[in-house]
C-alpha cells in the first residue's frame, strides 16, 4: 500500500522482499551510529514482519519503505511509532533511517515532510515528536526543517545520555461558519 509520493520518493508498506535492502541500511554501523546498534539480517527480517503483522494493524501506521521513484530502489524507512518509553499520551514519534549512499540529497527532509503531512491530514494525529541524539546534527536540522522545536529530554533505558525530543502540533482546523 502506498502511503505518500513526493517528486523523488514513494513511501509504502514494507514487503518481506525488502529485507535485503534494509539489511544494507540497518546493518551499516554509520547509519546506526545514533541508534541501538547494527542489526543482523535475522533481526531485520523479524523487524519487517513485526511492522507488517503487528504495528500496521494495531496502530494504523508504522515504519514505511522509502523507495526512490527513478530506480524503484528501497533506500531506507520513514514512518511513525507509538512507543510508551518515548511518547507521552497524544504523541506519535516520527523517525527515519536512510542508506548512507543516499545521505546529503534532501531525501530525509522530503520523506519526513510527506509522513508529517500524512500524519496530520489523513491520520489526524495531534502531535508528532522526534527523539534525536544531541550529537546527530543532521537529524536535528531535519526536525527543524519540519517546523519542530525542542521540548524536553528523554533518558532511554540503557543509554548513557539523554536524547532531545523535538515536537510539532497539528495546526487547528479552521472552518468557515455557516452562512
Amino acid at each position: 500500500m502506498i502511503i505518500a509520493e513526493t517528486e523523488r520518493l514513494r513511501l509504502r508498506h514494507f514487503r518481506t522482499a525488502d529485507a535485503e535492502a534494509m539489511v544494507r541500511v540497518l546493518g551499516d554501523a554509520d547509519v546506526m551510529r545514533f541508534g541501538s546498534g547494527v542489526r543482523s539480517p535475522g533481526d531485520v527480517r523479524r523487524w519487517i514482519v513485526r511492522e507488517v503483522t503487528d504495528r500496521y494493524p494495531a496502530w494504523g501506521f508504522g515504519k514505511w519503505a522509502v523507495v526512490q521513484r527513478a530506480s524503484d530502489e528501497v533506500i531506507g524507512y520513514c514512518g511513525l511509532a507509538a512507543f510508551n518509553d518515548r511518547c507521552l499520551p497524544g504523541e506519535t514519534e516520527i523517525g527515519y533511517r536512510l542508506a548512507k549512499s543516499h545521505w546529503g540529497n534532501g531525501y530525509a527532509t522530503e520523506a519526513t515532510r510527506a509522513v508529517r503531512d500524512y500524519a496530520f491530514a489523513i491520520l489526524e494525529l495531534p502531535r508528532l515528536i522526534a527523539v534525536i541524539d544531541p550529537e546527530n546534527t543532521a537529524s536535528l536540522r531535519v526536525a527543524e526543517k519540519l517546523g519542530m522545536s525542542y521540548v524536553r529530554d528523554v533518558m532511554m533505558e540503557g543509554w548513557s545520555h539523554p536524547d532531545h525530543v523535538y515536537a510539532i502540533d497539528r495546526a487547528p482546523v479552521t472552518g468557515g461558519g455557516n452562512r
